[in-house]
């Protein structure tokens, strides 16, 4: 995966609660091959009518695009466990969501393909989605300080440490176990002076 040490673009603002992964892609999309990429389904009901026509929302304004932050409310990515909700946001271009929770099984998916849960207080996302005004606007997240920045203010986020290191050196979990390497191997040699009938 891609390193993600800052992110700098305009920020899309999504004044939603419980913004589920259904919402995220509906089900009837993930027979599409990955290969084709699934950022065209991302929020696919709230962006387009059932006859397939573009609706008045936020992905669809031209300003949106190239942004790779978007800023909601709490709940984000509840629901099931399909990752390919994580999937439709890597591919629409999303490096970071900031909302004040996450479905737990969404942000640990969202880590595992380089992209970033940014968790702030409920009144700092309101700050922001005050910030942006309903449009994409420049903001600037810093995972290695952990700050958010906009025009008017900055907001702390919080983040698994963990994940953060995964995110900041592009990682998987193997690379992950892989750097741990010198640990277990200290753990094997100590477990094994303790019990030397297991060698």
């Amino acid at each position: 995966m891609e390193p993600l040490v800052k992110v700098s673009s305009p920020a899309c603002p999504l004044p939603l609660e419980n913004v589920d992964t259904d919402q995220l892609i509906p089900a009837r999309f993930m027979k599409e091959s990955r290969a084709k990429g699934y950022g065209g389904f991302l929020l696919h009901d709230h962006r387009f009518d059932a006859e397939g026509k573009p609706r008045d929302f936020i992905l669809n304004h031209e300003q949106a695009a190239g942004s790779e932050i978007l800023v909601a409310r709490r709940n984000f990515g509840g629901g099931s466990s399909r990752e390919a909700a994580v999937y439709a946001m890597v591919d629409f271009g999303f490096r970071c969501v900031v909302a004040p929770s996450f479905g737990d099984i969404f942000a640990s998916n969202a880590v595992n393909n380089g992209l970033l849960p940014a968790v702030v207080s409920e009144a700092d996302a309101e700050r922001l989605l005050d910030a942006l005004a309903g449009e994409p606007r420049p903001v600037t997240v810093d995972l290695k300080s952990q700050a958010i920045t906009f025009q008017g203010g900055e907001v702390s986020f919080d983040v698994n440490p963990t994940w953060k290191e995964k995110l900041l050196n592009g990682w998987d979990d193997i690379d992950l176990t892989l750097a741990r390497t010198p640990d277990i191997e200290r753990f094997r040699e100590d477990y094994l002076d303790q019990y030397p009938w297991l060698a």
